[in-house]
């Protein structure tokens, strides 16, 4: 301030005097009292005469003491508070050795200084402004600049901060609520900084390694996270997220941070998150494909297990959310229309089923939710009968499969094999098809099937193999059951009806022999229920019955085992393509051949033998060109009359011989290859 007074006087001496006593004579007139007051206080500033320029520099080298000089100010003006609200000073450059002192603070045996700790934060703070920020500054105490500093900053922090903080606040060995913590109140400030900082980071990251590494982070400082009710939803939201759509490892670490961060406050966040899960799950499930498979059944699986927390809580979401599933469907039968249609057959739809169907099977054991089984049920099994054609089997195939994983979950009793055999006196499978496809379809990812797939014979051929495989597995589930004969008595006659009806070898075989493994599990369960001495309608005695009949084993459920691993391992071949592999064997390419080799190969005057080829005809070999390629050589019509057979032989070895010799000079780079080696 100093400085702007002697501006202002410099300003002053600067002025024209001429111009400064008309200003002073207007004065007079217009403020004679002010006027009067400047004369008797300071007559030196009215008192001087308009000269040249150069007398009134003489003057004042002269006289300075004749020359208003005004004092200094000794009050904070409001403009210098103004400059120092706009642009705090900053207090220095983060250097890498002040990280590392830092670091080793923070990793000190002793006691953890909060003001190391408010220093780290700020820190990280000025890192995240660095990268936030238009221009790159940062207008806090710290600068941060340079991306070796950068880098260290943060890593210091991921490593090194919540164990010290845990350490400050007292709760390493007790590992009770931070907000119980008597220290907690000096370290909740910064603390509320860096949290907001950390998710801003996490929302700017792309990289998935980077983006594994934070969520690491994140999820050991979910415990201070939920103390704050404004940080926890910013939290939850940037978490569900990447949850539904984030790569496998990243999607497994956001859950885990959902998790703790609503088991902390279960009572305020529960609803919340379940209901924000779910419609996420919903919207993230529309598509099915063999890629996004994997990410479906995560979240069915995760969102299960968020249901869990609090069945109580739960049975209110999941009754709303059936009721809108059961909505869909009456107005679908109720008016027959697409666009009603469309909204029960679709993947949402379907996913939904599965999800509350898995929901319902886990909790099996518990009686809150289980009176949702029934209209749960009844959706599904309405759900096949809403359009029973051809063109929806997959849809069919699909809800019969979450039908029997309830079933066998929750023990209970569902009719699911007529809506199986039902496929079978239902469809002509003795119709010729019109077109031929090379491979069987593959219904996992598909609920409806185009006019064109219902006229290829791959069609009839899936239906069959779908069926074979449902229908296996549903009667192996209750093979042990005391009811098994009367449950497949129905199934069992039209299976039989089916093959007196079929002329198609491949299908009438497959259903032959599940028949019969259905009979001789019937004869089975029947002989052993005619030991029996108990009553049929005691309980108690009847699941102690089948308890030990399932241990004992059955023959079908014997039979299904041996043929479920077979299957898997088909499938995973599938999976893995192992047999187009096998079957597109790569060219063999030859290097060059010496001139030591063109020269003997003009001696013999004939195609130089390298090694037989591949093929099953022993009389074709590979010849060298001049460029190195491999081919073929074109044999030559002989003129000459047919020597004895003996002659030919030892010029056959003999060049073989040679031969041998030949490509021991030089060693073969390509080894031989086989189908077992793919």
């Amino acid at each position: 301030m100093k400085q702007k007074s002697a501006d202002v006087s410099d300003s002053e001496e600067e002025l024209d005097p001429e111009t400064h006593k008309k200003s002073l004579e207007k004065l007079k007139n217009i403020d004679p009292d002010f006027y009067n007051f400047l004369e008797e206080n300071d007559g030196n500033l009215l008192n001087f005469d308009v000269d040249s320029e150069d007398d009134n520099s003489d003057k004042e080298d002269a006289t300075e003491e004749t020359v208003h000089k005004p004092g200094p100010l000794r009050g904070d003006s409001d403009e210098s508070d103004f400059e120092d609200e706009d642009q705090k000073p900053v207090k220095g450059k983060i250097s890498l050795k002040m990280v590392s002192q830092w670091q080793t603070e923070l990793q000190s045996e002793g006691k953890i200084k909060l003001v190391t700790l408010t220093s780290v934060i700020k820190a990280f703070n000025a890192a995240m402004l660095r990268v936030t920020s238009e221009d790159g500054t940062s207008k806090g105490e710290y600068k941060v600049e340079g991306s070796s500093v950068f880098n260290a900053v943060i890593q210091m922090c991921v490593l090194y901060l919540p164990a010290a903080i845990k350490k400050y606040l007292g709760m390493e060995a007790s590992g009770k609520d931070p907000q119980k913590c008597k220290h907690f109140v000096k370290i909740k400030g910064p603390l509320l900084s860096y949290l907001n900082d950390l998710l801003k980071l996490l929302g700017g990251v792309t990289s998935e390694n980077i983006l594994t590494v934070l969520l690491k982070h994140l999820h050991q400082m979910c415990v201070y996270v939920s103390c704050f009710g404004r940080i926890s939803k910013q939290a939850l939201k940037k978490l569900i997220t990447l949850w539904s759509t984030g790569e496998e490892t990243v999607r497994v670490l956001a859950f885990l941070s959902i998790l703790r961060i609503t088991r902390n406050q279960q009572q305020n966040l529960l609803d919340l998150v379940l209901k924000a899960m779910y419609m996420t799950y919903v919207k993230n499930c529309k598509f099915v494909s063999p890629s996004t498979w994997p990410g479906i059944n995560f979240m069915r699986r995760s969102l299960v297990e968020m249901f869990t927390l609090d069945l109580n809580v739960s049975y209110q979401h999941v009754f709303l959310y059936i009721r809108q599933l059961a909505i869909h469907l009456r107005n679908a039968i109720v008016v027959q229309k697409i666009e009603n249609r469309q909204a029960v057959y679709n993947w949402q739809f379907v996913n939904s089923l599965h999800l509350w169907a898995n929901l319902l099977s886990v909790t099996s054991n518990k009686p809150q939710l289980q009176p949702l089984i029934y209209p749960l049920v009844m959706i599904i099994t309405n759900t096949i009968k809403l359009v029973p054609t051809h063109q929806y089997y997959p849809l069919r195939f699909h809800c019969l499969e979450i039908l029997m994983n309830l079933a066998k979950e929750s023990d209970t009793f569902i009719p699911i094999l007529p809506f199986l055999v039902e496929v079978l006196t239902s469809y002509d499978f003795n119709k010729k098809h019109k077109k031929v496809s090379m491979k069987p379809l593959d219904f996992s990812c598909i609920l409806r099937l185009a006019k064109s797939q219902l006229m290829e014979n791959g069609f009839k051929d899936a239906v069959i193999e779908r069926l074979y495989a449902l229908l296996l597995e549903y009667t192996a589930n209750v093979s042990y059951s005391i009811a098994f004969p009367d449950i497949t008595l129905l199934a069992v006659v039209q299976i039989k009806q089916f093959l007196k009806t079929c002329s198609v070898t491949n299908y009438t075989k497959k259903m032959r022999q599940l028949l019969e493994k259905i009979e001789e599990n019937s004869k089975f369960i029947e002989r052993e229920r005619s030991k029996i001495t108990f009553a049929l309608n005691d309980e108690k005695m009847t699941t102690a019955w089948e308890t030990s009949i399932k241990t004992k084993g059955t023959p079908l459920l014997t039979f299904f085992e041996n043929w479920n691993k077979i299957n898997k391992i088909q499938k995973r071949k599938k999976i893995t393509k192992n047999d187009d592999l096998a079957g597109t064997l790569p060219m063999i390419k030859r290097p060059k051949i010496s001139e030591e080799l063109n020269k003997s190969n003009k001696e013999n005057k004939g195609p130089l033998v390298l090694f037989p080829s591949d093929s099953e005809d022993d009389d074709d070999h590979f010849k060298v060109d001049d460029v190195g390629a491999v081919s073929v050589p074109k044999v030559k019509k002989q003129k000459k009359k047919k020597e004895n057979k003996k002659k030919t032989k030892t010029i056959k070895a003999a060049t073989n011989e040679s031969e041998d010799d030949t490509i021991d000079n030089k060693d073969d780079i390509v080894q031989d290859l086989s189908v077992n080696d793919w």
